[in-house]
């Protein structure tokens, strides 16, 4: 394709990776982004080999496992009973040495912000964006008093809450506090811990490098400002009953300010193209975090636009074919989430008692093994041969 002009709104990872993919091809991109500076949001994540597929293809696969820490298994206990409700080893994928990588959010910006600086990308801040204009052919971002430059194609990576997208998402009753702390003896270093009571109680511990891990501990949104009258004394009670191991991590904790909640929902756009526009990452499929997959999926769309882009002359073609090369993958994957979300975060009953009877059970068959580690490690499905990648 003939070098266009790309307004890219949002400078997270899928707006960053999109901007140094399409910069590669000569296409002129700037990104646009509503901080004044902008920066990483939240606690830990989840590297799997599908996003870190993506990685290699843009150089920064190694500086991303020397700053994370690779995680080879995902084991989670149901209380009281001690029955294992959560099991999947990365070994079990069968191929090589495979493992997802813990990582903070600051860390994977750092490594992302300082190749778009390096290889030219104009971002530009204090930009919040709030709707498209179409001036003929062209299309620009528009906010309260300002305008971007005039461009062929806008990408839309500013995730569930996006003004772009039309479709307001659903919010699930389930969210998240999050905090980054320092590491403690007594958890293991490769591998993502967690606690549940039920469906409705949930407390993880996931190592991200750097000496630290992420803390994280499920909350029902409507019960937020609850949780803050109560106090931290209260809440930390509440843990340590479910999970008595965590007293030094929170013990690190002295502020609710270090905490921070993490609001989720469910979207799948039926279409993520309008008029030169594109909507990828979680601005076209946001979900819970149960399969760790969002940071990954958004990558895999931001390849994807730029295999499509790279095989067609026409602007439509290419973000079509682009769309055409995740539709599958994406379908799935919101389709696996419904499906396991309310067995891990949810009010119900029945089901995290079915979660119990099985996952044990199931760790045993090989089938559903590697099964299970395709699932989290991205590739159930197979996503990358599609895409050209490993």
């Amino acid at each position: 394709m003939t070098p266009i002009d790309v307004a890219v709104a949002g400078c997270g990872p899928a707006g960053m990776a999109t901007a140094l993919l399409l910069t590669e091809q000569g296409h002129r991109v700037r990104i646009h982004e509503r901080f004044v500076e902008p920066g990483p949001v939240g606690s830990g994540l989840m590297i799997q080999p599908t996003g870190l597929a993506v990685l290699e293809r843009l150089g920064l696969a190694e500086e991303v496992k020397a700053r994370g820490a690779p995680i080879r298994r995902l084991h989670g206990k149901s209380l009281p009973s001690g029955d294992t409700a959560l099991e999947v080893r990365y070994d079990w994928l069968g191929t090589g040495d495979r493992c997802g990588y813990g990582i903070h959010r600051a860390d994977l910006f750092d490594i992302l912000h300082r190749r778009v600086g390096a290889v030219g990308v104009t971002v530009e801040g204090d930009c919040a964006v709030r709707s498209v204009v179409r001036t003929g052919r062209r299309v620009c971002l528009a906010g309260n008093g300002w305008r971007s430059r005039e461009a062929d194609l806008i990408v839309d990576t500013m995730g569930a809450s996006s003004p772009l997208a039309g479709q307001p998402p659903r919010p699930l009753a389930y969210g998240a506090l999050w905090a980054t702390l320092r590491a403690v003896p007594g958890f293991a270093a490769d591998m993502l811990e967690q606690r549940y009571r039920g469906a409705s109680r949930m407390c993880g511990v996931l190592p991200i490098g750097g000496g630290k891990v992420a803390f994280f501990w499920s909350l029902r949104q409507d019960r937020l400002e609850a949780w803050r009258a109560a106090g931290l004394k209260a809440w930390k009670g509440e843990v340590r009953e479910l999970w008595p191991e965590t007293a030094p991590l929170l013990d690190q904790i002295d502020d609710p300010d270090q905490l921070t909640f993490a609001r989720y929902a469910h979207r799948t756009l039926r279409d993520p193209v309008q008029s030169g526009v594109i909507h990828i990452g979680d601005a076209w499929h946001s979900t819970s975090p149960q399969l760790g997959q969002g940071a990954n999926m958004a990558l895999l769309d931001a390849w994807a636009l730029a295999c499509g882009l790279a095989g067609h002359d026409a602007l439509a073609d290419g973000l079509a074919a682009a769309v055409a090369l995740r539709r599958g993958h994406v379908r799935l994957y919101q389709g696996l989430s419904r499906l396991f979300t309310p067995a891990y975060q949810s009010d119900g009953v029945v089901l995290p008692v079915m979660r119990d009877l099985l996952v044990k059970p199931l760790s045993k068959l090989w089938t559903a093994k590697r099964l299970q580690a395709e699932m989290v490690a991205g590739t159930f499905g197979g996503p990358l041969k599609p895409l050209g990648l490993r």
